[in-house]
């Protein structure tokens, strides 16, 4: 079927697509170095002997290469299971369809994501003088413990974090832009939206964080094989017995600065790049 010149269609694969990856490498390349400082506290190496306040752009380019696919298929994802499902909904129920929405972009966008983090935090996190490649590292984890436990190790422990990230972080965003709408005649400027995401991402990167400290966890460990408590729960339950509550949320003040600037910069860029996009194509 020939759909060029078709607007609707452009609008609901392309426009997503485009500012999905011009939000990702945006934020990603702008807070860096916080996720770096993150990662490093919750290394159970500690800060310090991960690295500290050094390399903290070391991995940059590996994030930067896939920060573009992966934030593009998760809005092209979300973008696309909104408009299917929003209209079969009464209008009280749109957080639950946001909030499927964002587990379907979530698991797939995982595919990406996790190795590209099992290569990032491992670079973060090391202090050796030989040179490491995050292609060098996927194929060691490859080459040592296959794809499940080597490449994709955390897949599960990932998507158990972001999963309740996006359904806290996505709705209360959409909830917030309303908010805006209703009080300026229906309409948001890219500055509100920016504003909406950051409250957002600082609330949900909160109360996440002891999901993305057992995840960084796992990444990190050195022997899959050996060590079988490479678990969400375990991991969680030695941390508490160790550092308490305390050491459950290691990290959680970068993270939350992280998320709230990025929140900013992400959903500011994402709707102002998708407004462009969509103007362009009303042509």
């Amino acid at each position: 079927m020939e759909n060029k010149g078709n607007p609707a269609l452009v609008k609901s694969y392309f426009s997503p697509l485009f500012a999905g990856a011009i939000a990702g490498l945006s934020v990603d390349v702008a807070l860096y170095p916080l996720d770096t400082l993150k990662t490093r506290l919750q290394s159970q190496h500690g800060f310090y002997k991960s690295g500290g306040f050094s390399g903290v752009y070391r991995g940059l380019l590996t994030v930067a290469s896939t920060s573009m696919p992966t934030t593009s298929l998760f809005f092209v994802s979300y973008e696309t299971t909104k408009s299917v499902f929003l209209p079969m909904v009464q209008p009280q129920y749109a957080p639950l369809v946001h909030m499927f929405a964002a587990s379907i972009g979530e698991v797939l966008a995982c595919i990406i994501r996790v190795p590209t983090e099992i290569a990032k935090q491992r670079k973060q996190t090391y202090t050796g003088s030989e040179k490491r490649s995050s292609v060098r590292i996927l194929v060691h984890a490859f080459q040592t413990e296959g794809l499940r436990k080597g490449v994709y190790r955390g897949f599960l422990s990932t998507v158990v974090r972001d999963l309740p990230f996006s359904f806290i972080e996505l709705p209360l965003w959409e909830m917030f832009k309303t908010v805006f709408r209703e009080r300026n005649n229906g309409e948001i400027t890219s500055f509100q939206s920016a504003l909406c995401g950051s409250v957002a991402g600082g609330l949900a990167a909160a109360v996440t964080t002891p999901l993305d400290l057992a995840k960084t966890r796992i990444m990190l460990a050195e022997d899959y094989a050996i060590t079988r408590k490479v678990r969400v729960k375990p991991v969680l339950s030695d941390i508490y017995v160790q550092a308490g509550l305390r050491g459950l949320f290691a990290g959680v003040l970068p993270r939350m600065t992280a998320f709230m600037l990025g929140g900013f910069v992400f959903f500011g860029f994402y709707d102002h790049s998708k407004s462009l996009f969509e103007k362009y194509f009303d042509r």
